[in-house]
């Protein structure tokens, strides 16, 4: 960027005498000390993408829309009604006038206390600067924040008397001061200056307001607050005349009126919003528990989301539903994961989300292409169950996916689906560390009112624009006055509260938070006191999260219920497992029996089905009876013995091979039921022999056929040997969890914040550094020095024997010009080698690429 397109803001021409007021936001950059610097980098990060050159494009960067925006969304309320206040304050305004606006006539010691802090605050995020005789807001804040019909004001305050008046016509603003008993001017400049005069005076207006009628001060009262404007018929009603005629409303077109500024602030008594909010609302406690139930309470929690997971991505082994088109799983199949879960659909979604964010889930990436497990999910399976746990939560507290949008609409009108694209939210990390840190500021034990919550979520992020008015509305219709609302209130809808109500709820279901309140391993997860309640201020200190994920771990692991390796068998068929098993009993007892319910006491039911899946895999009649009398507490039920001899005898009586099918049995009646039977007509049978069926449909509709029909056949391989369908699960390849998207650039770290401190403050030097001008000084169109290469030569051997620097303009191999105060050392073979005070090291650069060298007035490095 040229120095002739800097901001006006920015460009300084030379540095700022000591002692002086800035003049520009530049000069007041420019009298920052490094810590003052670094404090503006690290709350605006976008201001180092790249670094800047100097302080004055540091200036101008900071003034940029883009960034001004995203500072004016990190600021707290009343931080932000600070801004919104100077937003229509005179510029430069005093501090006095400044804290008016904010306490009124009448004064408050609480904000009177609170504003310094905020006006530091804006000051440190280069947002205001000047001494505070002349705070000024910086140009493309104030025309963010400052009322326009487009645009309102948060404040609900409209245009001052000379921005309404400024395209009316100077009779008609000589009879509106007649009207206001001013004495006629000569020029409408004065005559707008008497009319402004008189509305800020408070002794004479309200003389003026006393002559008013009730009907006209109720059309003002109504505007006050906001919105400003109003619509009026042709021929206004005579409050509204009244009102009019003495410029207390000024038109703005011909059917719409607007209250001037200076008439609200007199009857607002003289404050800028209805109800500043210097302080942070307290999270207040809703519900007291011991610490030791809430943490049972949330490792019992914690178990029954490992055990959802397991039970989501068990029944997803032989490969998922399939992906959509457009990305996601559609919503037939979250609502089948729902009842397969026994949840509702948003929590299904909840768990789908939590599973692909810690890479446990993915798509396989093939042409039919599903999604499945992925490897990491077996080796998941084999850690203990806190560590499990740690696995899940610490991808959740980092993840921008947001499952409490599925279900909604993209900006296209497109439902979002789970799994799917277009879930990101950057602010959700954020919201969740700041919610689980809100609740670590109560009490250990104690559940936080979730209103509170949001409230102070609001209070410290207000969404910029929910709270402003509504459009503008008519204060009254040919009939007489017309009912206008107050200022809109706060969207209730907006993300940063949606999240934060997301957040409570995920972190109760995770076991982070148990009836409400905060646990153990949650404040260890966050690297919070476990002792007391404290409030998290520095950021910059968290231990990692892997460390942090493996404390929370160890304080979780004695709270989880012990695995058992045992069930009782039960005469009804069923079998209670007293708690949860140990992974091979679980794996095998899964495949032997069907979960029946679910709880503390898990009751597993064994049927013909369940029996003949076991046979299935490989085991016999005598494994089966082994297995359940070493792992069952109570002796095996004679009517399970039966049901698994019973289910054995007749499994694999019938085989199925590939013909495209074929069905044969050594017992040729049973062949002759099946051809008999009307349910399998569908299946093509025809004998081929008196011991073959063949069919028309491939083996395994065959097999589920013969199935449906209540027989148990098995099916075998082409040499005639039974084949075991082991229950090998369908993995995908290898797959690296979703990386969160973050907002914005990361917060730097203190080692770059010191070297980009010290690189701008080099370039500064370099930029602002005084020249000797030359006898007939010749620049470039950019300002580069340009001199011949004698002279050039001559210029840097000298300075190399003075040790004295100089100034010169360079071109780089990309054709970048730039000016650079160099001290050369060294000249020679065509290069000059010296300490670079702009880079702040030791360069060499090629004399043909040196436009042109100039000597310094005086040692200015």
């Amino acid at each position: 960027m040229g120095i002739g397109e800097l901001d006006r803001e920015a460009h300084v021409p030379e540095a700022t005498s000591a002692g002086a007021a800035p003049r520009t936001l530049a000069e007041a950059l420019r009298a920052r000390g490094d810590e003052g610097l670094a404090a503006l980098l690290r709350a605006r990060p976008d201001l180092l993408s790249p670094v800047p050159n100097d302080l004055t494009q540091l200036a101008t960067r900071a003034g940029t829309r883009g960034s001004v925006v995203r500072a004016l969304d990190r600021l707290d309320r009343f931080a932000l009604q600070t801004a919104e206040a100077l937003a229509v304050a005179p510029d430069p305004a005093p501090y006095p006038v400044l804290l008016a606006l904010l306490t009124g006539d009448e004064g408050d010691p609480v904000i009177e206390a609170a504003l310094p802090g905020a006006v530091a605050l804006l000051r440190e995020q280069a947002l205001v600067w000047g001494e505070d005789d002349r705070l000024r807001l910086v140009r493309t804040a104030r025309e963010l924040l400052a009322p326009s019909p487009q645009h309102p004001s948060p404040t609900g305050l409209g245009p001052t008397v000379a921005e309404a008046t400024a395209g009316m016509s100077p009779g008609r603003v000589q009879e509106i001061i007649a009207t206001a008993g001013l004495t006629a001017t000569h020029d409408p400049v004065s005559a707008v200056a008497a009319l402004t005069g008189l509305f800020t005076d408070r002794a004479r207006m309200g003389a003026l307001l006393d002559e008013a009628s009730p009907e006209a001060l109720s059309v003002l009262d109504r505007l006050v607050w906001g919105p400003p404007y109003g619509e009026v018929t042709a021929n206004p009603a005579p409050p509204v005349r009244w009102l009019r005629d003495r410029g207390l409303l000024l038109p703005v077109s011909a059917r719409t009126m607007v209250l001037p500024r200076e008439v609200a602030l007199h009857l607002r008594g003289g404050r800028a919003h209805r109800r500043p909010e210097p302080v942070a609302p307290v999270v207040e406690v809703a519900r007291d528990h011991r610490p030791q139930v809430v943490d049972s309470a949330a490792a019992g929690q914690a178990y029954t989301a490992l055990a959802t997971v397991e039970e989501l991505l068990k029944s997803w082994d032989q490969g998922g539903p399939q992906v959509l088109r457009a990305g996601g799983m559609s919503v037939r199949d979250l609502k089948r994961t729902a009842a397969t879960l026994d949840v509702s659909e948003q929590v299904a979604a909840f768990w789908l989300e939590l599973c692909f964010g810690a890479g446990l889930l993915a798509s396989d990436g093939e042409a039919d292409e599903r999604y499945a497990p992925t490897p990491a999910y077996d080796d998941w399976l084999d850690l203990p169950p806190a560590e499990r746990w740690a696995l899940l939560v610490a991808p959740w507290l980092t993840a921008t996916r947001t499952p409490g949008l599925v279900g909604g609409q993209d900006a296209k009108g497109r439902t979002l689906a789970v799994l799917g694209p277009d879930l990101d939210r950057a602010p959700a990390p954020e919201v969740r560390h700041r919610v689980l840190e809100l609740l670590a500021t109560l009490p250990p034990g104690a559940a936080a009112d979730p209103g509170t919550v949001l409230a102070r979520l609001r209070w410290e992020r207000p969404p910029r624009g929910a709270a402003q008015p509504a459009p503008p509305r008519a204060p009254q219709t040919a009939a007489g006055a017309d009912e206008t609302p107050g200022p809109a209130s706060e969207a209730a809808g907006d993300l940063r509260s949606r999240l934060a109500r997301w957040t409570l709820a995920e972190a109760e279901l995770l076991g982070l938070t148990g009836r409400g309140a905060l646990a153990s391993p949650a404040r260890a997860l966050l690297n919070l006191p476990l002792a007391e309640a404290a409030t998290p201020t520095d950021h910059g200190g968290r231990v990692e999260l892997s460390v942090a994920s493996g404390r929370a771990a160890t304080l979780l692991a004695p709270l989880l219920p012990e695995a058992v390796d045992h069930v009782l068998l039960q005469a009804d068929l069923t079998a209670v497992a007293p708690g949860p098993l140990r992974r091979p009993l679980a794996d095998a007892l899964a495949v032997l029996a069907d979960v029946e319910s679910k709880g503390g006491a898990t009751v597993y039911r064994f049927t013909p089905g369940s029996v003949r899946r076991a046979l299935d895999s490989g085991r016999s009649a005598s494994d089966l009876h082994d297995f359940l009398a070493a792992h069952s507490r109570t002796p095996v039920p004679q009517p399970l013995a039966y049901l698994i001899d019973d289910v054995a005898r007749r499994h694999g009586h019938l085989r199925i091979g590939a013909a495209s099918a074929y069905v044969r049995c050594d017992d040729d009646t049973v062949l002759g039921e099946i051809l008999a039977d009307r349910r399998s007509a569908a299946m093509g049978l025809r004998r081929l022999a008196p011991t073959v069926l063949a069919a028309q449909t491939d083996p395994a509709s065959l097999l589920d056929g013969l199935r449906s029909m209540g027989y148990a056949p098995a099916a075998e391989s082409a040499e005639g040997d039974v084949l075991v369908t082991r229950a090998d699960a369908y993995r995908t390849p290898a797959r690296t969890a979703p990386a969160p998207v973050p907002e914005g650039p990361p917060v730097p770290d203190t080692t770059l914040l010191g070297a980009a401190v010290k690189a701008i403050r080099a370039g500064d030097r370099a930029a602002t550094a005084v020249r000797k001008e030359p006898a007939a000084p010749v620049a470039s169109a950019g300002g580069l020095p340009r001199t011949s290469a004698a002279e050039t030569l001559a210029t840097v051997q000298a300075a190399a024997m003075t040790g004295s620097a100089v100034w010169i303009g360079y071109v780089n191999a990309e054709g970048a010009a730039s000016q650079r105060v160099i001290a050369p050392v060294r000249v020679e073979g065509g290069f000059v080698t010296g300490y670079d005070h702009t880079a702040d090291e030791v360069r060499t650069y090629p004399l043909h690429r040196i436009t042109g060298v100039a000597e310094l007035a005086d040692d200015q490095v």
